[in-house]
């Protein structure tokens, strides 16, 4: 009987033991929130099946001569938003993805043009967006020397989007 109730006794005190070293402390710090969102030459990839969240046609004098096409009376562009990411408080969420596909009339003309909400210290000037030229299968294009065409690359992106500072930096909000 003394045996039974030692065994019973080392069993609780084991039990309680493993339990115990198994819970979550009130003291263990929170999980770390990324400090920034990095796109790699997979995160645009797929972008027709996101969100496809407005479609603009002709002529747009916000654009400029220069940018997707906004002079040319025949462009089309094509936004996309993966998972359909929400304005919240007035900015995107860290992570936000936005894409967009400008062609001419005639489907001589395609570009491929990408945002990211990295977040963190980057661009602070543009609340942390990073700026892309795209393939149309989404990879990060490359100058002649090789280097991606992404951010502080991309410093005219950078200044036109500016432009809609009240928007996140990004033209067409939701």
């Amino acid at each position: 009987m003394k045996k039974n109730l030692m065994l019973l006794a080392c069993a609780g005190l084991c039990g309680t033991f493993i339990f115990n070293s198994c819970k979550k402390d009130d003291d263990d710090p929170a999980p770390e929130t990324p400090s920034e969102f990095v796109a790699d030459n997979s995160t645009f990839s797929g972008w027709a099946s996101w969100t496809l969240h407005e479609t603009k046609k002709g002529a747009d004098p916000a654009l400029g001569e220069k940018a997707h096409g906004g002079k040319d009376t025949t462009f089309t562009r094509k936004i996309y938003i993966k998972d359909n990411a929400k304005l919240s408080g007035g900015t995107y969420p860290q992570g936000s993805l936005v894409f967009k596909h400008s062609a001419s009339g005639n489907d001589s003309v395609h570009v491929y043009t990408g945002m990211a909400k990295r977040g963190g210290n980057f661009a602070t000037a543009t609340a942390g967006w990073e700026y892309f030229l795209l393939a149309a299968d989404g990879s990060i294009s490359k100058d002649a020397d090789g280097n991606e065409q992404r951010g502080a690359n991309l410093l005219a992106c950078q200044g036109c989007h500016a432009a809609a500072k009240d928007k996140d930096y990004v033209f067409t909000a939701k």
